[in-house]
């Protein structure tokens, strides 16, 4: 799906969330008052942006290790095609489990992980791979051993640049 279904207010109302939430008794409310529009016009937009699977969710970004988990790795495993699904639903079972993605590569099942120490995190992947019966071959575990922190902001062209179908 492109932007082309996000006229100005979408576009305003996806910067806000992005950029600064209002932590505040009416957030939308808040949101309304900012882009110019009701409440309820908000809350609306971001049901309809979600249905849309624009957006998938609104929720806070967590730095790990300031809540107790330190320790993480990135994991790729080879999985059959035909057991993607099955394996990421294992995989998606761990709290502390942050992504999960397909890639179009050997190792094609992807995930991020974050445990309190580096003991607790091997005993998780040695238990996913114990549950999903991947080999140690089919695996690569990648701790981390400096963390690179960036921000993702997405950036929308001004409505009349044809991003919103004009």
């Amino acid at each position: 799906m492109t932007d082309r279904h996000l006229d100005t207010l979408d576009r305003q109302l996806l910067e806000v969330l992005q950029d600064d939430f209002p932590l505040a008794p009416r957030p939308w409310r808040e949101i309304g008052d900012r882009i110019g529009i009701p409440e309820g016009e908000v809350l609306r937009r971001v049901r309809r942006l979600t249905g849309e699977g624009i957006m998938l969710t609104v929720s806070p970004v967590l730095e790990s290790a300031r809540i107790g988990l330190p320790a993480s790795t990135l994991v790729g495993m080879r999985v059959p095609p035909d057991r993607v699904d099955r394996f990421a639903s294992i995989i998606n079972r761990e709290s502390g489990v942050s992504h999960n993605y397909l890639r179009d590569h050997d190792y094609n099942l992807w995930f991020t992980l974050a445990a309190p120490d580096g003991t607790a995190l091997r005993r998780t992947v040695e238990e996913i791979a114990a549950r999903t019966g991947v080999s140690p071959a089919d695996l690569l575990d990648l701790p981390a051993v400096r963390r690179f922190k960036i921000g993702v902001r997405f950036r929308f062209p001004p409505d009349g640049d044809g991003g919103d179908g004009t």
